[in-house]
């Protein structure tokens, strides 16, 4: 294992904490991703990745590397002038991705910020509650609440694979609407529904259920009609989603529990699926569906190759 070349991290994470202590000024900065290493873009850093919770910094390693510790001394030297208080190195590449502090204090309840948002998070697990890269989803999930209710609509919205339910929350923040976010793991929506709380979000009319998405479709359809929808799926869950063999039974469903016009974001997060297969599976899966754009790229997240980004792609429904 060879010394490790810090410096494209350390000078990019720099100029990214400049940047948002001039646009935060004296609030404080909405998370965001510091250092992209999975994009492919720094040659020797493709398994390294910073991303900041104000105030706590996380580092994760999904391969070991010669100077761990120097980076996570580096980076502190950078963050804690800006008002953070500890980083956190998260080793993905050992059993349970253990989590460290190796500098500063831990920060007992890190959480994510967005605007006036915030997300409680859970530095203790893999995934820690909150995804930095999908949020050009987010926000054209608020353009599309905010249009249906402005044009006075009777709003539905279906939340697919919702995990803690982030897209819900955001949903619910633009107006009153009713949101049905389906899962199959019923601690992240447990924590969904702590997130509505943390917000001080009305939950009337925001459901909760612990189903699984494809094997269940049944129960939950009869919901609607949504008016709009985010499918949003794990690449492998193992035992009960696998992209490459459930996304093409899953679309052909979902027109039975839309309305007779539907706008839908379909997620693809998986390197080996280019976007044209992504295309082709939707367009086959219902002749319905039209194809509006691919979403850009979060720009804290650049890739190599865009066809193993994430895909988000707005689909127009009309029956």
């Amino acid at each position: 294992m060879t010394m490790t070349d810090w410096e494209p991290l350390l000078e990019q994470v720099g100029e990214k904490l400049e940047q948002d202590r001039v646009a935060a000024g004296q609030g404080i900065p909405d998370s965001r991703r510091l250092f992209h290493g999975r994009g492919r873009r720094w040659p020797g850093l493709e398994q390294v990745c910073v991303d900041s919770f104000h105030p706590a910094l996380l580092v994760s390693f999904f391969e070991p590397h010669e100077g761990e510790e120097a980076l996570c001394e580096a980076l502190w030297a950078l963050a804690e002038p800006y008002g953070y208080r500890g980083v956190a190195a998260q080793r993905r590449y050992q059993q349970g991705a253990p989590v460290a502090w190796p500098c500063g204090l831990p920060v007992a309840e890190p959480v994510a910020r967005r605007g006036e948002l915030a997300f409680p998070l859970t530095f203790a697990r893999q995934n820690v509650g909150f995804f930095l890269d999908i949020e050009p989803g987010r926000q054209w999930l608020e353009q599309q609440v905010r249009s249906h209710l402005a044009a006075g609509a009777d709003l539905k919205m279906l939340n697919l694979f919702a995990f803690t339910c982030a897209f819900s929350v955001v949903a619910r923040a633009c107006g009153d609407l009713k949101v049905v976010n389906v899962d199959l793991n019923g601690g992240v929506l447990k924590r969904g529904r702590q997130n509505h709380s943390f917000n001080n979000l009305p939950q009337k009319g925001i459901q909760f259920l612990k189903m699984d998405a494809l094997r269940e479709f049944d129960r939950f359809d009869r919901r609607g009609p949504f008016q709009l929808a985010v499918v949003d799926p794990p690449t492998r869950q193992k035992g009960r989603f696998d992209v490459n063999e459930h996304y093409d039974e899953l679309l052909p469903l979902l027109p039975d529990c839309l309305a007779d016009e539907a706008d839908l974001l379909l997620v693809m997060n998986s390197p080996g699926h280019s976007e044209q297969l992504f295309r082709d599976m939707i367009e086959r899966a219902d002749s319905r569906y039209e194809i509006v754009q691919r979403l850009p790229q979060n720009p804290d997240f650049p890739d190599r190759d865009p066809d193993a980004a994430l895909k988000m792609l707005h689909v127009r429904f009309r029956r």
